[in-house]
C-alpha cells in the first residue's frame, strides 16, 4: 500500500479515460450556484432511512440556504424534511427512531434543536439556550442530549473598544483579533424537564465529544497544556455525567505530544479508537494515524502506522470487530476498515472516487456522500458487495452538461520520482490538435487534487483549454516522506513536478508549448510564483491569496507557530526565510500576473499580494491586482465568487487565445 518513488523507463504508466456525459452544452460559470451540495449523512436506527443536508445558493440574492433531506436505503423514496426560508443542519435521529433532530436558528433566534416525528407534524424547538447551541448528541438511551455551548457574553455595549491583545495566538481567519475569551463546554441536557447540566469548565474549549454505551461517559477532545497556543497537544479526556460535580471527573485519556482527536466508542464502552498525530514536530506534514486505547488509560495500539497514509472518522462495527475509517490515498478518498486489534485493512468503498462523509448502518452497510470525476458529491450505500447510488440530487443539471474527458495519468519527476496527476480535456477535444494549456495548482500544500468532480478545472476546459492537475511533493495522499519532500525547501522538488506534468502534458501531444498559463489559490498561488520567478516558460500567471515575502507575515498571519516550526525564529534563521522568498527573485518575473485575494485574509494576508503588485508594477512588468472586500481567505460571497471566475477566464484568454490552433 506504501507507494515508494523509482525511476521509471517510460514517459506514460496508465492513462484512464472516463466517459462523457451526454453532450447539451457546456458548462458556465452560473452553474456553480446550480450545483446542490449532499452532506452529513446519518442512518436512522433501524437502518431503513437516511437523513442528509442539500445545501444551495441563491445567485440573485446571495444568500445560501441548506435543508434536511431523507432517502431510503434503496433510493425509492426521498422526501425533504425541512422547508424552504429556514436553513438547518445535523440531521440525526433519536435512538428509538421516532424523532429526526437537527440544528436550526429560526424567528431570528440563536441556533437551537429542533425535532421532527416522523409521523407527521411541523417541527418543535426542544432547547432554548440564550446564546444557541454549537452541536449536540443523543444520549444513548434519548432522555438527554449532549449539548456545546459557547460562554455568554460578558459585555454587551455597543460602543467600541479597544482590542487589548495578551494571547501568542492573537489573530485567526474569519475571526479577526482574538480578544473574546469565551470557551466552548459541554452541558447535559434533560428532555423530560428541560434541565441543564454543565460537565466541563474552565479556560479550555471541548469539542468532539460523544457518549459512551452505557449513557455515563463522555470522551472529548481538548488542548489543556500550559500554553495551548504554542503546540497542536489535543488529547482525549472523559468526565463522568452522571456525578453531582461533573467537571472535577475529568480526567486525561491520552498523553501523546501530538494531536488526538475524534474519539469513538466500542460497543462495549471498553475502548476508544481515535485519529493520532505521532510526529508534531513536522506540523501539517505528519501523517495521521488510526489509534486504539483502553478505556483505563495506558499505551495505545497504533494501527496504521504501515499504512502511511492519513485517516480520519473512525467509528466501530456494530459488533466492535473493525474500525471503519476514512482513508485519503494516491488521489482518491476510501472508506477503508480494519480488526481493531490490527492486521489487513479492506477497503469496502474503494476504486477512482472520493468518498466523503460517511455514516455506518446497523448491519454495518455503509452510506457516504460520493463524487466521481463527472459526478458531484451524492449519496451511495455499500451493502454487501454493491455500491449503489441512491440521490440524484444534481441529475437534471447534468444530464444537460457535455463535460471534458478527464484522464488519470503518472508520469517521472526530474529526480524520477512517480508524480500523479489528471489532465481535463475540452468537451470537443481533438487529439490531432494542440490546445493552450493552464497548470492549476493546488492549496495546501498538504493535499490533493483527487477523483472528485472539479468545478474549476471542468470550466476552464469548457472554454477550450487543456487543463493540468498535478499532486507535487508536499501532497498529501503519497505519504508522510513524501508530504516533507518539500520541508524547509518550498518551490524546489514541487515545482519539478508541476513543471514535469507540463512537459508529459507536451510530450503526449496536448499542450501548445507557446501557450501555457499557471494559477493557483493559497498553495497554489505560493507555488504559482515560484514557478514565474524560475521560469519564463509561461504567458499568463494568476496568483491567488499567496505569499511572497515571508518575514512579512511573521506576527502579521495566524501561522506562528507552524513558520516558527519549520523556519525557525526570523531573527535566528534570517537566511532561511529570505532564501525561500520569491520576493526576493521578483525581478526574474517576465510572465502578464493577476494578483488576487481577500481584503481581511488573516490565513495568507492580501499584504503579499500587494508587496508582489507593487514590485511588479516598479518593475515595469504587466500585472494586476484585485481585492475583494470584507472577504477572507474563501471567496463566500456568490458575486465574488463570479468575478473571480469571470477574471480568470479573461486573463486567460488575453494572453492564450489569439493564436490559431497549432496542428
Amino acid at each position: 500500500m506504501k507507494r515508494t518513488p523509482f525511476v521509471f523507463a517510460m514517459i506514460q504508466l496508465s492513462v484512464i479515460v472516463l466517459p462523457v456525459c451526454a453532450q447539451t452544452r457546456t458548462l458556465e460559470i452560473d452553474d456553480t450556484f446550480r450545483i446542490a451540495g449532499v452532506g452529513d449523512p446519518a442512518f436512522s436506527p433501524e437502518g431503513e432511512w437516511i437523513a442528509y443536508t442539500v445545501g444551495t445558493t441563491d445567485l440573485e440574492e446571495e444568500t445560501r440556504e441548506t435543508r434536511i433531506w431523507m432517502v431510503d436505503v434503496n433510493g425509492t423514496q426521498v422526501l425533504p424534511m425541512t422547508g424552504v426560508g429556514s436553513s438547518a443542519s445535523r440531521p440525526r435521529f433519536s435512538p428509538d427512531g421516532k424523532y429526526l433532530s437537527f440544528l436550526a436558528s429560526r424567528n431570528g433566534g440563536k441556533s437551537q434543536v429542533w425535532v421532527l416525528n416522523r409521523v407527521g407534524g411541523e417541527a418543535q424547538q426542544l432547547t432554548r439556550i440564550e446564546q444557541g447551541v454549537q452541536s449536540y448528541e443523543w444520549a444513548p438511551d434519548g432522555s438527554k442530549l449532549l449539548l456545546t455551548i459557547r460562554d455568554p457574553e460578558t459585555d454587551s455595549t455597543d460602543t467600541p473598544q479597544p482590542w487589548v491583545i495578551d494571547r501568542l495566538q492573537f489573530k485567526r481567519d474569519y475571526t479577526g483579533y482574538l480578544t473574546d475569551d469565551r470557551r466552548s463546554h459541554l452541558y447535559v441536557w434533560t428532555l423530560a424537564d428541560s434541565s441543564l447540566k454543565q460537565v466541563t469548565e474552565g479556560e479550555y474549549d471541548a469539542s468532539q465529544p460523544t457518549w459512551s454505551p452505557d449513557g455515563r461517559l463522555v470522551a472529548f477532545v481538548a488542548n489543556r497544556t500550559e500554553e495551548p497556543d504554542a503546540n497542536g497537544n489535543s488529547d482525549i479526556w472523559l468526565v463522568d455525567t452522571q456525578v453531582d460535580d461533573a467537571p472535577s471527573s475529568v480526567r486525561q485519556l491520552t498523553t501523546n505530544p501530538g494531536s488526538d482527536g475524534q474519539p469513538a466508542f466500542s460497543p462495549d464502552g471498553r475502548w476508544i479508537a481515535y485519529v493520532t498525530v505521532i510526529e508534531p514536530e513536522i506540523i501539517w506534514y505528519a501523517t495521521s494515524h488510526l489509534a486504539v486505547i483502553s478505556l483505563d488509560g495506558g499505551e495505545p495500539a497504533l494501527l496504521t502506522t504501515e499504512l502511511d497514509r492519513n485517516v480520519d472518522s473512525p467509528v466501530f462495527s456494530q459488533n466492535g470487530r473493525y474500525i471503519y475509517f476514512g482513508l485519503e490515498d494516491s488521489g482518491a478518498r476510501h472508506v477503508a476498515r480494519i480488526h481493531r486489534n490490527g492486521g489487513a485493512i479492506e477497503r469496502p468503498v474503494a476504486g477512482d472516487r472520493r468518498a466523503g462523509p460517511f455514516t455506518l448502518g446497523p448491519r454495518d452497510n455503509v452510506a457516504s456522500v460520493i463524487s466521481e470525476p463527472h459526478l458531484p458529491g451524492e449519496l451511495f450505500v455499500k451493502s454487501g458487495s454493491e455500491l449503489v447510488q441512491i440521490t440524484r440530487t444534481n441529475q437534471d443539471l447534468f444530464s444537460g452538461l457535455s463535460l471534458g474527458e478527464v484522464r488519470n495519468v503518472t508520469f517521472p519527476s526530474a529526480d524520477g520520482t512517480e508524480i500523479e496527476g489528471f489532465i481535463f480535456t475540452p468537451p470537443d477535444y481533438e487529439p490531432a490538435t494542440r490546445y493552450p494549456t493552464l497548470l492549476r495548482i493546488h492549496g495546501g500544500p498538504v493535499s490533493q487534487y483527487d477523483f472528485g468532480f472539479k468545478f474549476e478545472a471542468q470550466l476552464l476546459a469548457a472554454n477550450g483549454y487543456v487543463v493540468i492537475l498535478t499532486n507535487p511533493r508536499g501532497s498529501s495522499g503519497y505519504g508522510q516522506e513524501f508530504s516533507l519532500g518539500i520541508w524547509q525547501s518550498w518551490g524546489v522538488k514541487d515545482f519539478e513536478d508541476v513543471m514535469a506534468g507540463v512537459d508529459y502534458a507536451i510530450s503526449e501531444g496536448y499542450a501548445d508549448p507557446d501557450r501555457l498559463g499557471v494559477g493557483g489559490w493559497s498553495y497554489g498561488g505560493i507555488l504559482t510564483n515560484y514557478v514565474i520567478t524560475q521560469t519564463d516558460r509561461f504567458k499568463a500567471a494568476i496568483s491567488g491569496a499567496s505569499e511572497v515575502l515571508y518575514v512579512a507575515n511573521y506576527g502579521h498571519d495566524h501561522y506562528q507557530r507552524q513558520w516558527e516550526a519549520e523556519l525557525g525564529l526570523p531573527w535566528e534563521n534570517r537566511e532561511l526565510w529570505e532564501r525561500l522568498s520569491p520576493f526576493n527573485r521578483v525581478e526574474n518575473i517576465v510572465t502578464p500576473t493577476l494578483l488576487m485575494g481577500g481584503e481581511k485574509d488573516w490565513n495568507v494576508p492580501i499584504l503579499n499580494s500587494e508587496q508582489l503588485y507593487q514590485a511588479l508594477r516598479r518593475l515595469g512588468r504587466t500585472t494586476q491586482l484585485v481585492v475583494y472586500p470584507d472577504e477572507h481567505h474563501g471567496i463566500r460571497r456568490p458575486a465574488f465568487q463570479r468575478d473571480r471566475y469571470e477574471r480568470y477566464l479573461s486573463w486567460y484568454s488575453r494572453f492564450l487565445m489569439p493564436k490559431d490552433p497549432v496542428f
